[in-house]
């Protein structure tokens, strides 16, 4: 990164505060995403980058792993099943899908629906990062293995975990980690349906909760800024751009 692109990057102590100032520097860092390059693979076989959806200044943000095939051809996170039975959830405990934050580890569909492979979650991680830090949630939930590992820095499997909230600090923001199985998961298996319903229901009590200290100055991972998006085959579902910012 050049010094003048790296002059670009907010200090963690000049970070926007208000909700209408974060949501303008989170459409840079969408802008930056729609244009990224960094996995040349993904890149080439993209239809849309899946940025993420709903409210900018949510107290509660849902990671799962990556976006599938409807995913990418809408531009949107969990729109297949899985979402549905999100949705479905989330009005169980008193919720819409319009209050929260859904996102996912990498904002590219992996080919053939293939697990994320290291160097793509290490490219795409400061965008995750970058959300976390301007959307300010006070509990975000895991979705999975892929984001329960990544997001804790840790090996240990969604099993062992799962329904149990941490403390967990990721840039200059603390939050609540509460990881969950994926929906998913629970598409075709009763008992762990009745899993997944049992950690939403502890939801409204962590999000009632008050607010972590927050972390003092931590550097803020830095996303490369581009003077303007490269055009990349197909990646713009055969001419139709997808407006993600009328949803955050």
């Amino acid at each position: 990164m050049s010094a003048t692109e790296k002059s670009q990057q907010p200090e963690p102590s000049q970070q926007p505060q208000s909700p209408e100032a974060r949501r303008e520097v989170l459409k840079e860092v969408l802008a930056q995403a729609k244009g990224c390059l960094r996995c040349s693979e993904l890149a080439a076989a993209r239809k849309n980058v899946v940025f993420g959806a709903g409210n900018a200044n949510a107290d509660l943000m849902f990671v799962g792993e990556a976006p599938g095939a409807s995913e990418d051809e809408q531009g949107l996170p969990f729109v297949g099943q899985a979402g549905k039975l999100l949705e479905k959830l989330l009005v169980e405990i008193g919720l819409t899908r319009a209050e929260v934050f859904i996102a996912n580890v990498l904002k590219c569909r992996p080919p053939g629906n293939r697990d994320p492979l290291p160097v793509e979650i290490e490219n795409c991680r400061e965008y995750l990062y970058r959300q976390v830090e301007l959307i300010q949630p006070k509990v975000i939930c895991s979705l999975g293995n892929f984001s329960t590992k990544l997001l804790r820095g840790d090996p240990t499997g969604i099993t062992r975990l799962h329904g149990q909230a941490q403390p967990l600090t990721l840039g200059a923001r603390t939050v609540r980690l509460y990881p969950i199985f994926h929906p998913a998961a629970a598409l075709y298996t009763p008992r762990m349906l009745e899993t997944l319903r049992e950690d939403f229901s502890r939801l409204p009590e962590l999000l009632a909760m008050e607010e972590l200290e927050q972390a003092e100055v931590l550097e803020v991972p830095e996303v490369e800024l581009l003077e303007e998006a490269p055009t990349v085959a197909g990646a713009d579902g055969g001419g139709r751009e997808v407006d993600q910012l009328g949803l955050f």
